[in-house]
């Protein structure tokens, strides 16, 4: 009875052993969902609506973490929003990326602070830094097609 127990138990802990590697190696696997919204780019000066784009919201640290890296491809109107506590100096990566984005970040009254057009590259990974409360990034190239400049401003629709 005793070894049977202990039998059993071995297997739990090894079963749970699997499963933190499993999460070490991809910690997406923790995510069960993103809640998702639309934000609008307008012009700073004008208040003109330049673009719309549906993001996948990622406001906990693992959300954070992983971002777009599990994700393939982005259409043109989509993105994700980072959304942090409060605004401050950030420095984001392109850990794992499949392809390249426009990190945009952005103070907590909407207004754009910085914009990078970043690639994929490999190690080591290029830190893109900003001042802000969220960091929005969608496809490489849209904030130029739409055109978006620090000064304009994200309208969130969220909180």
């Amino acid at each position: 009875m005793n070894r049977r127990l202990l039998g059993v138990a071995a297997g739990l802990a090894l079963l749970g052993l699997v499963a933190v590697a499993a999460v070490a190696t991809n910690p997406a696997l923790l995510i069960t969902g993103y809640e998702t919204t639309t934000v609008k780019a307008v012009d700073g000066e004008t208040g003109e609506s330049l673009a719309t784009v549906e993001v996948r919201v990622a406001d906990g640290f693992i959300k954070r973490y992983v971002g777009l890296s599990a994700t393939d491809e982005l259409d043109e109107g989509e993105g994700m929003l980072f959304v942090h506590e409060d605004a401050e100096e950030r420095a984001y990566v392109m850990r794992d990326m499949a392809f390249g984005l426009d990190i945009v970040f952005v103070a907590p009254d909407g207004t754009v602070t910085a914009i990078h057009e970043a690639e994929t590259e490999s190690e080591p990974l290029t830190r893109y830094r900003g001042t802000g409360r969220y960091v929005l990034e969608v496809p490489r190239g849209w904030s130029e097609r739409n055109g978006l400049e620090p000064g304009d401003r994200i309208v969130v629709d969220r909180e």
